[in-house]
C-alpha cells in the first residue's frame, strides 16, 4: 500500500514537471512573435512621427527668394537649371502692360493671347512713313509708380529715325526695357520684341531669330533668348535679372545685343547688333521702355587673322606625330568688347578624312594666348604623304556656336610656311621643329 502511494506521488510529480516544461517551451516560442509585432508597431509609429514633423517644418518654413546671382524669365515659366556653374541661374519675373499695371499684381503675367499667333508674335501692322499716329504709338514711355508717363529722348530719336533715308538697308528695330530694383540690388533687362527683321532664308523668305545679350566690359554675363521659328517680328518677352550689381556701377556698363537667325545645318547668321551704353540713363523712376534700330555688326578686324606658333615632331620608329600648340598672337577682336576667349581645335586627316581630333583649354579675354599643350597622334600609315593637320582658332561663346577666328593647315599639299614646315619634319624625323604661321579666314 505504501509503495502504491509513493508511485502515485512520483507520477504526479513527473506530470507537473512535464506540464511546467511544456509551458516554458510555449512561452519561449511565443516571445519572438510578440517582439516582432511590437517592433513593427514601433517602426510604423516612428516613421509616421518623422513624416508628421517634416510636414510641420515644411509648412511653417517661410518662402525665401532663391539666392541666385542671375534670374531669367521665359514667358512667366520658372526655370532653375541645376547644371550651371558660372554664378548664373534662371528664375521668374513677369510682363506687365503699362495700362494695366495698377490692376495686375506684381508677380502675375498678362498675355493677350488672342492677338498673338502660335509663336507668341503680334500681327504685323502697316506703318506709314512720317505718320504722326504711328510715331505716337511707337514712342517709348517711362512708367513710374505714380503712373506718370515721360518720353525718353533717346527712344524718341530712335523712333523718329524709322522714317529716315529709305535707301539705307533696314535691319529692324529691337524693343526692350531696363529697370533697377533697389530693394534687391538687381538690374533687370526685358527683351520684348523685334520688328521688321530681314529674311535670312532665301527659300522660305523668313528667319528663325533669337537674341544674345552680354554686359560689357567684363563679359561675365552672357545670355540668350529662345529661338522663334519662321517670323520676322518675333515677340520674345523674356526677362533677365542680374543680382549683386550696385546702382553706382550701372553707369559704367553697356549692353550689347546680337540678333541672329538660327541655322540647323551651318553657322547661325548674324542679322545685326545693338550697343547701349548705360551712362546717362536714369533708372530711379521705374521701368524704362526703349527701342533701338538694329545696325550691321561692327567687327573690328586687324591687319590679319593673327598668328599661331606650332611645334611638330615625327617619330618614324613609333610612327607617331607630336603636335605642340604653343602660342597665339595678334588675334583679331571678335566683338565690340575687343576681347576674345580663344582656344585651338586640332584635327588630324588621312586622305582627306578626319581620323582624330583634340582641343586646348580656353584662354580668357586675351588676343595673345599662351597654350603650351601637347598632343600625340598615331599615324595609320607609313610616312606623312597623305597626312595633314588642321588648326582652328575659335572664340569661345557660352550658350551658342563658337566663332572661327582663323584657320591653318599643315601638310604635304599645304602652301607657304605650312608646306615648308611639313617638309622639314619629314626630312628631319625625331627633331622638334617650331614655326610661326599666319592664320587665314576660316
Amino acid at each position: 500500500m505504501l509503495v502504491l502511494v509513493n508511485r502515485n506521488n512520483y507520477q504526479i510529480a513527473n506530470s507537473e514537471e512535464a506540464i511546467e516544461k511544456r509551458t516554458r517551451e510555449n512561452i519561449r516560442d511565443e516571445i519572438p512573435t510578440v517582439v516582432g509585432i511590437f517592433s513593427a508597431f514601433g517602426l510604423v509609429f516612428t516613421v509616421s512621427l518623422f513624416a508628421w514633423i517634416c510636414c510641420q517644418r515644411k509648412s511653417s518654413k517661410p518662402s525665401k527668394t532663391p539666392p541666385y546671382k542671375f534670374v531669367h524669365v521665359l514667358k512667366g515659366v520658372d526655370i532653375y537649371p541645376e547644371s550651371l556653374n558660372s554664378k548664373k541661374k534662371f528664375g521668374a519675373d513677369e510682363k506687365n502692360e503699362v495700362k494695366n499695371k495698377s490692376a495686375v499684381p506684381k508677380n502675375s503675367l498678362h498675355l493677350d493671347l488672342e492677338k498673338r499667333d502660335l509663336n507668341g508674335n503680334f500681327p504685323k501692322t502697316n506703318l506709314k512713313a512720317g505718320s504722326p499716329s504711328d510715331l505716337d504709338s511707337m514712342t517709348p514711355k517711362l512708367s513710374s509708380e505714380g503712373g506718370k508717363e515721360v518720353v525718353s529722348p533717346d527712344s524718341l530719336n530712335s523712333s523718329t529715325s524709322l522714317t529716315s533715308d529709305e535707301k539705307q538697308e533696314k535691319l529692324g528695330t529691337l524693343f526692350f526695357s531696363l529697370e533697377y530694383n533697389f530693394e534687391k540690388k538687381a538690374f533687370v533687362v526685358n527683351i520684348k520684341e523685334a520688328r521688321g527683321l530681314p529674311a535670312m532664308d532665301d527659300q522660305s523668305m523668313t528667319s528663325d531669330p533669337y537674341i544674345k545679350m552680354m554686359i560689357l566690359p567684363e563679359k561675365k554675363h552672357k545670355v540668350k533668348t529662345r529661338v522663334l521659328r519662321k517670323t520676322l517680328d518675333p515677340a520674345f518677352d523674356e526677362t533677365f535679372t542680374f543680382y549683386g550689381i550696385p546702382y553706382t556701377q550701372i553707369q559704367e556698363l553697356a549692353l550689347h545685343f546680337t540678333v541672329l537667325s538660327f541655322d540647323r545645318f551651318s553657322r547661325d547668321d548674324v542679322i545685326g547688333e545693338v550697343l547701349i551704353p548705360l551712362a546717362g540713363i536714369e533708372l530711379t523712376n521705374g521701368e524704362m521702355l526703349m527701342n533701338r534700330e538694329i545696325t550691321k555688326r561692327n567687327v573690328r578686324k586687324s591687319s590679319g587673322r593673327g598668328e599661331l606658333l606650332i611645334s611638330l615632331c615625327y617619330q618614324s620608329t613609333t610612327n607617331t606625330l607630336t603636335v605642340v600648340v604653343l602660342k597665339a598672337r595678334h588675334l583679331p577682336k571678335s566683338d565690340v568688347s575687343g576681347l576674345s576667349d580663344p582656344y585651338v581645335k586640332v584635327n588630324l586627316y588621312h586622305a582627306k578624312k578626319r581620323i582624330s581630333k583634340k582641343k586646348t583649354h580656353v584662354k580668357k579675354c586675351t588676343p595673345n594666348a599662351v597654350f603650351n599643350e601637347l598632343f600625340v597622334f598615331d599615324i595609320p600609315c607609313e610616312g606623312l604623304e597623305e597626312i595633314s593637320v588642321e588648326f582652328l582658332v575659335l572664340d569661345s561663346e557660352r550658350g551658342s556656336r563658337n566663332e572661327v577666328i582663323g584657320r591653318l593647315v599643315l601638310g604635304a599639299a599645304a602652301e607657304g610656311t605650312g608646306g615648308e614646315h611639313w617638309k622639314e619634319i619629314c626630312d628631319y624625323p625625331r627633331r622638334q621643329i617650331a614655326k610661326w604661321h599666319a592664320l587665314c579666314d576660316g
